[in-house]
């Protein structure tokens, strides 16, 4: 710490991931949204591995947050662990990006687009949350997985892509952090995903 900044707190903010790749995405996010702020990752894909077969991991996902205990806001970034995050207290990463589906859509319909089972159920359940009437048009993109799951990105991001260039909606969910350059291929859609809205919310909350 230089002479010019002593005594001045550095903000610290910490993320639980479910997939080694958010740690790039987060903290290049981190870096230009709030420049100064110090970021931490905690990276546990078990948990995603057992909700998707069903288990509970709400215990899990208390002590792992836990871990990060120090931050002054945490978020999780895993859409399909998001309603425990949320019980624990901390950040649900795709809530800001849930509420800015539902105001830019304005009562149009919203197309929701997910690669994993196990995010459809919280993630529509967290758009009815911001908005009970929201028109949802569910996009299951669960073929493009087994690439992302083999480190082929770029195709992961291009399946998702083709799924969804026809799709007939006011606005486009991106439901994983993961799908989030899938809108970079969208050109002239409105396509909303979590990181960057997560990043936002996090470190503008009041008092930070």
């Amino acid at each position: 710490m230089s002479g010019g900044d002593y005594g001045v707190r550095v903000s610290t903010i910490g993320f639980l991931h479910t997939a080694d790749v958010h740690v790039a995405t987060f903290r290049d996010l981190v870096a230009e949204l709030a420049p100064g702020w110090r970021d931490r990752h905690l990276v546990d894909p078990s948990l995603l591995a057992d909700a998707r077969a069903g288990l509970p991991v709400e215990e899990r996902v208390r002590a792992r947050l836990a871990e990060l205990g120090g931050a002054d806001v945490i978020v999780c970034t895993c859409s399909t662990i998001g309603p425990e995050a949320e019980r624990a207290g901390v950040l649900r990463g795709d809530r800001p990006m849930a509420r800015a589906a539902v105001a830019a859509a304005g009562g149009g319909r919203i197309a929701v687009a997910f690669s994993v089972a196990s995010t459809l159920e919280p993630t529509t359940a967290l758009l009815r949350d911001e908005d009970p009437a929201a028109d949802l048009l569910l996009v299951p993109c669960l073929e493009a997985w087994e690439f992302f799951e083999a480190g082929d990105l770029e195709r992961y991001y291009a399946v998702v892509a083709e799924r969804l260039r026809e799709v007939d909606a006011e606005v486009i969910v991106l439901a994983q952090p993961s799908l989030a350059p899938v809108a970079a291929l969208l050109p002239g859609r409105v396509v909303l995903s979590s990181p960057r809205a997560a990043v936002l919310a996090a470190t503008t909350l009041p008092g930070r």
